[in-house]
C-alpha cells in the first residue's frame, strides 16, 4: 500500500474549505477522504477520523474542540457537516467514570455540541476524545483484520509490525473501549498506532499528513507480512481469467430462476392484512474473484463464519446462508431444497438471538447474504443502495478470509459479541428511519416508459419507494428518463431496458434481466402504445395489425411473463393496465387503438378473475388525452395529433385546450395523474381488483358502464 497524499490536492482542500473553515479542518477532511476511497481500508460509511481544534463561542472565548465523523457518514464524501464540533473538556470529564450506558454517552455527545442540529456524533467519539492527539484516523484495514482474526491474532500483529504499536484484544466499542485504549497509550506513548482485534487500526500525529502516512505504512508492512507468509504470490484482479460468454449465460439463467424463489421466501411477514409483506431487494454478484472462493473446497466452509468486524453486522447479519448442489433441472425441488434452507436459517438465527437473551418477535429472520457456489452471491436489502453495501461486505469478506487462511484458522468473534454489536441501538440507528413509504422496497415495471405516460409513472413510483423498470423499443427517448429519474430518486432506483412488446424472446429477455437486477417483480404497467387515424372503410388491414400487435398482443406477452414471476415469488403483486378513455367512449376514425385498447382492458378483466386466487390484482385505468411535456412529451400524440387537429378544424397546438374544455371538470390531465392511480392500486389502499378508474376529467360517454 503507498501513501496517496498529495500536496496539490491537499491545497486545493484548503481552498475549497479553508474560507469557511479552519486550514486544519480542511486537511482533515482531505485525508479522510483518501482513506475513505480505498476499499483495503473502510468500506461503505465505516471508519472513523477526528480532529482537535478550537472554536470562539459567541461570547469571544476560545475554547478547545473536538470534530469527530457523525455516525453513518461516509469518509468518501466528507464534508464539514459530517465533522461536528464538540466541547472537548466536557468529554474529558467522562474519563473520571466507572461506567457508563450507551444512552447516556449519545446524551453526553449531543450535550456537548456547538451546534445543537449537528447529526450525532459517532459510538467510537470518546476512543478520539481520550487520546491526546490533534489528527486520529481509525479504519478497518482489511490486512489489519486478516492478522487479528486469528486466535494468534496479537502475535501475527506483532510479527507484522514490531514494537511500533500497541495491541488491545477486542473490547466492546464505547466507553469501554474508549478507557482502554487511553490505558494502553499511557503506558507506551511512543507507539505509532493501536490495533484493535477484530475493529482495525488507530494512527495519530499532530498533523494531518503524518497520522494519514503512519497509517498507510504499519497497512504496508501488514500486507507484505501476508505476502510473504503464501506459497505462491496473489495475483491482482485484472490478471485473472474472465469467465467464458456459456458460463455467463449459464449463471444468468440460474439467476433469472431462483433470484424471484428466494425474494419470496425472504419476504418478512408483517401481520397486516393490506401490506402483508416487507420485500427486499437483490444484489447479484459472479465476479470471477467471488466464484472462485465459492467453488474453492477450503474456502467454502470459511464463508460460512463470522464477519470481518461487528461494525458489518448491520448490514449482513453475523453469517451468510450457503446453499450447494442445488437440482437445476428440476424446479420443484430447487425449491424444496431453498425453502429447506432457508427454514434452517430463520431456525438457527432465531436460537442466537434467544440464547442471547433478545427477542425474536417481529424480527426479520431471513439471510442478507446467499452464497451459492454455481450461481453466485445474492445480497438482499431494503432497496438497491443497501443490497449494495451488503455485497460489498459479503465480496470483501470472501477476500480477507482467503487472504487470512495463510496464516491458520480463521476466528471470528464469539457470538455473544456479534449479538451485542447487532443489537446495539447506537448501531441500529444507522440504518436510518423505520418509516416506509407506500411502495417501498417493491419493483415496478413498465412497458412504453419512455413515452409521457410511462415515465410519470416510473416517476410517481419512485417517489413512492419502489425501484423501477422502464422498457421501451427507443433506446434513445430512454436513457434521459432513466437518468434524470436516478437523479431525482438515487442511484439505483431506475434501469433503462430496450424491449420489444411484441416479441417473446424480447419480453423474456428484459424481465430476465430485471429479475437479475432486483429479484423480481410487483407490479406490471402495461402501457406501450402505438396509434393510427383512419376511418373503418379506409383502414388498412396491415395498419390494423401493427395497433393491434402492440396494444393487445404486447399487453399479453407483457403481462404473461410477468406473472410467471409473480407467481414464482408467491407474494402477490398487481397488473395495473393503461386502458384508454376510448374503450367506454370512442372516437370516430379511432378504431383500430379503440378496439385494441378495448381487448387490452379485457385481458385485465380476465386476468383479474385467474389471478385472484394468487392474490394478483388486475386493474385498468382509462385515461384521456395526456400530452406530456418538453422534457418527455407523449409520442402517440405527436403522430396522431395532426390529424386529429385536422378532423376538429383545429390547430394542433389549440388540442390540450380542447381536451380540457370537453370533460366535466375542466381539466387538463397529466402523466403525473395516471401515476398516481397506479400508486393507490399497488399500495393495496383498497381490497380492488377487476376494476376501471377513469382519469379523464369527466368525460360522461366514457363512464364505465
Amino acid at each position: 500500500m503507498k501513501s496517496r497524499w498529495n500536496d496539490s490536492d491537499a491545497k486545493r482542500t484548503i481552498q475549497q474549505w479553508g474560507s469557511a473553515h479552519s486550514q486544519s479542518l480542511a486537511l482533515r477532511l482531505y485525508a479522510a477522504r483518501l482513506i475513505g476511497t480505498d476499499p483495503s481500508l473502510v468500506l461503505c460509511g465505516g471508519g472513523n477520523v477526528s480532529l482537535k481544534d478550537t472554536h470562539q463561542t459567541l461570547l469571544g472565548n476560545e475554547v478547545e474542540t473536538i470534530h469527530v465523523k457523525a455516525s453513518g457518514f461516509d469518509l468518501t464524501r466528507l464534508e464539514p457537516p459530517g465533522l461536528p464540533a464538540m466541547d472537548l473538556s466536557q468529554l474529558l470529564r467522562l474519563r473520571d467514570l466507572d461506567s457508563l450506558t450507551d444512552d447516556a454517552m449519545v446524551n453526553e455527545l449531543r450535550r456537548s455540541l456547538f451546534d445543537a442540529s449537528a447529526p450525532t456524533p459517532s459510538i467510537e467519539t470518546l476512543v478520539h476524545a481520550f487520546l491526546p492527539h490533534r489528527f486520529i484516523d481509525h479504519s478497518h484495514a482489511d490486512a489489519i483484520l486478516a492478522l487479528t482474526n486469528h486466535a494468534n491474532g496479537e502475535q501475527l500483529a506483532r510479527e507484522a509490525m514490531g514494537d511500533s504499536v500497541a495491541v488491545l484484544p477486542y473490547v466492546r466499542p464505547g466507553f469501554e473501549l474508549a478507557n482502554a485504549v487511553a490505558d494502553l497509550y499511557q503506558e507506551d506513548r511512543d507507539v505509532e498506532g493501536i490495533v484493535l482485534a477484530h475493529h482495525g487500526l488507530i494512527t495519530f500525529a499532530d498533523d494531518a499528513r503524518t497520522a494519514y502516512e503512519k497509517h498507510i505504512a504499519l497497512v504496508d508492512a501488514c500486507e507484505r507480512f501476508l505476502d510473504g507468509k503464501r506459497k505462491t504470490p496473489s495475483r491482482p484482479a485484472k490478471a485473472r481469467a474472465t469467465k467464458s460468454n456459456t458460463q455467463r449465460d449459464d449463471l444468468e439463467k440460474r439467476a433469472t430462476v431462483i433470484a424471484p424463489i428466494l425474494r419470496g421466501l425472504l419476504a418478512h411477514p408483517t401481520g397486516n392484512e393490506d401490506h402483508p409483506f416487507h420485500r427486499s431487494v437483490l444484489e447479484w454478484r459472479t465476479d470471477l474473484a467471488t466464484l472462485q472462493h465459492l467453488q474453492t473446497e477450503s474456502e467454502t466452509d470459511l464463508a460460512g463464519t463470522g464477519p470481518l468486524t461487528g461494525d458489518h453486522l448491520i448490514h449482513t447479519k453475523p453469517w451468510p446462508l450457503l446453499v450447494d448442489k442445488l437440482p437445476w433441472g428440476d424446479k420443484p425441488g430447487l425449491r424444496t431444497k431453498l425453502q429447506k434452507a432457508v427454514d434452517a436459517y430463520r431456525h438457527g438465527y432465531r436460537d442466537y438471538i434467544e440464547k442471547h437473551g433478545g427477542s425474536t418477535e417481529n424480527l426479520d429472520t431471513a439471510p442478507r447474504v446467499i452464497l451459492i457456489p454455481d450461481a453466485g452471491l445474492f445480497a438482499w436489502g431494503p432497496d438497491k443502495r443497501a443490497a449494495r453495501i451488503t455485497a460489498d461486505i459479503a465480496q470483501h469478506t470472501l477476500d480477507v478470509k482467503s487472504q487470512a487462511k495463510v496464516l491458520g484458522p480463521y476466528e471470528p468473534l464469539p457470538q455473544e459479541h456479534l449479538w451485542d454489536m447487532e443489537f446495539r441501538d447506537i448501531q441500529r440507528v444507522k440504518l436510518g428511519s423505520d418509516e416506509r413509504r407506500s411502495l417501498e422496497s417493491q419493483i415496478v415495471v413498465i412497458s412504453g416508459a419512455a413515452g409521457a405516460i410511462g415515465a410519470a409513472v416510473a416517476d410517481s413510483c419512485a417517489a413512492a419507494g419502489a425501484h423501477v423498470a422502464l422498457t421501451d423499443v427507443d433506446d434513445d427517448r430512454l436513457a434521459p428518463v432513466v437518468q434524470r429519474l436516478e437523479e431525482t430518486h438515487g442511484q439505483g432506483t431506475a434501469i433503462g431496458l430496450t424491449m420489444d412488446v411484441t416479441s417473446e424472446s424480447s419480453v423474456c429477455d428484459g424481465y430476465a434481466k430485471i429479475v437479475q437486477t432486483f429479484g423480481g417483480i410487483d407490479v406490471i404497467v402495461p402501457n406501450a402504445g402505438i396509434a393510427h387515424v383512419a376511418p373503418i372503410d379506409q383502414l388498412g388491414v396491415a395498419d390494423f395489425r401493427r395497433v393491434m400487435e402492440v396494444n393487445a398482443v404486447g399487453y399479453l406477452l407483457f403481462m404473461q411473463e410477468g406473472i410467471k414471476i409473480l407467481k414464482a415469488q408467491a407474494l402477490g403483486g398487481h397488473i395495473v393496465i393503461n386502458a384508454s378513455k376510448n374503450v367506454f367512449g370512442p372516437g370516430k376514425d379511432f378504431g383500430a387503438y379503440s378496439a385494441s385498447k378495448a381487448a387490452g382492458h379485457q385481458l385485465g378483466k380476465v386476468a383479474a378473475i385467474e389471478l385472484a386466487p394468487h392474490n394478483i390484482r388486475v386493474n385498468m385505468i382509462n385515461a384521456d388525452a395526456v400530452f406530456g411535456d418538453e422534457e418527455t412529451p407523449s409520442g402517440l400524440w405527436a403522430t396522431v395529433g395532426p390529424q386529429r387537429a385536422k378532423s376538429r378544424n383545429l390547430k394542433e397546438a389549440d388540442l390540450p385546450e380542447y381536451y380540457r374544455a370537453r370533460n366535466l371538470l375542466k381539466a387538463r390531465v397529466y402523466g403525473r395523474h395516471v401515476g398516481n392511480a397506479v400508486v393507490f392500486f399497488a399500495s393495496n389502499a383498497t381490497p380492488t381488483t377487476g376494476a376501471t378508474l377513469p382519469i379523464d376529467g369527466g368525460v360522461v360517454e366514457a363512464f364505465p358502464r
